[in-house]
């Protein structure tokens, strides 16, 4: 066994305490350099890409549902009026009555000129009936036979125009009477008994208590932000302290091609809750997509583009975006990867790089 010389033993114990040393702070030296690698950043939120709305209010009128405007057929003299304004009626109801005297003298002569006409037909046929039983015998002739069907025959189509005359007849004078063809309210008397009457005229107005409406005009870049069954707010006009009632979307007018126009929008309201004629306000709110907008010290343009660096679980991260407009002191941004509430970096990104870890102050 070789044994080393007692000064070159002591030297070499002397000096293995120093590396062991050595190591220990080196792994010091490491711990707190990496330490001192975090960067220090400021950040500031991403705002945006929420659904944003400016709540609109437009007016209208409650009326009813099924609602009719009643006419009479014929013209005359209002003679008969059976209800008054409010009184409620039901289905079939007589509502008043005109009298024009040439209706009951045109059915009388219709009813004549058929019955005439069906007692001529009847007689023809009885001559042709005879005429054939002489035909068969050689007493009649054929010319003679033809003839007496075609006289049958025409007073076959006669009768036919005739009954066609009596039930237009028939059907005038009962439009003379006016019924009630719905069950509903008297909502307004537009003649005076007395009065004459021309064919068409509005007379009365009936409406039914079993739903209510309102229409509202809205111009056409609302019609995208209302759709069918769609719960809108109604507020009663004349006490606004009341609460809202809740209505729904039951029309919407397609958009025209005249430049301005106002298109009409039909809510129904619950039954029992507004009245008609009573003056509301529906809300209607149209929603946009908000802007999408970051600081405009968070945006760097590197060779790679623009983009920010993103800040997540304290390591950052370089997002590309697409600067679209200034807003004051933020821009405007397209990014897939940014959503609101993100951390981006405003301040300190001279010295960070992709997966930096950062300190936030």
């Amino acid at each position: 066994m070789k044994l080393f010389p007692r000064p070159l033993a002591i030297a070499f114990l002397a000096v293995f305490p120093i590396l062991f040393v050595g190591c220990k702070a080196g792994d010091v030296s490491s711990e707190a350099k990496s330490q001192s690698q975090a960067v220090s950043v400021r950040v500031s939120e991403v705002t945006g890409g929420q659904t944003e709305g400016i709540p609109l209010r437009f007016s209208g009128i409650v009326r009813a549902t099924q609602r009719a405007t009643l006419t009479f057929q014929v013209s005359g003299t209002l003679k008969e009026r059976s209800v008054e304004l409010g009184q409620r009626v039901e289905s079939g109801d007589v509502l008043a009555r005109v009298y024009n005297p040439a209706l009951a003298p045109a059915r009388d002569s219709a009813r004549a000129k058929l019955d005439e006409l069906t007692t001529q037909h009847r007689q023809a046929k009885r001559e042709w009936e005879r005429a054939s039983r002489l035909h068969e015998r050689g007493v009649v002739s054929e010319q003679s036979l033809e003839q007496i069907a075609a006289r049958r025959d025409g007073l076959k189509a006669s009768v036919a125009t005739a009954e066609a005359a009596l039930a237009e007849a028939t059907q005038l004078l009962e439009e003379s009477t006016l019924r009630a063809p719905f069950s509903g309210r008297v909502e307004a008397l537009l003649v005076e008994p007395d009065e004459f009457v021309a064919a068409g005229q509005p007379v009365m107005r009936l409406s039914s208590p079993n739903g209510r409406e309102v229409e509202v005009r809205v111009p056409a870049y609302l019609l995208d932000h209302v759709a069918l069954d769609q719960e809108l707010p109604v507020w009663p006009v004349q006490d606004r302290a009341q609460p809202p009632q809740t209505g729904s979307v039951v029309e919407i007018a397609q958009a025209g091609a005249i430049r301005g126009e106002l298109h009409p929008v039909l809510v129904s309201v619950p039954v029992n809750t507004l009245e008609p004629g009573e003056p509301v306000e529906v809300g209607i709110t149209p929603m946009r997509l908000s802007a999408t907008t970051v600081p405009m010290l968070s945006v760097i343009r590197t060779a790679e583009g623009t983009g920010v660096f993103r800040i997540r679980q304290g390591i950052a991260q370089r997002v590309p975006v697409t600067v679209e407009r200034v807003v004051g002191e933020r821009v405007v941004v397209q990014a897939n990867e940014l959503i609101p509430g993100d951390q981006v970096v405003y301040a300190g990104m001279t010295r960070l790089t992709d997966g930096d870890t950062v300190e936030v102050r």
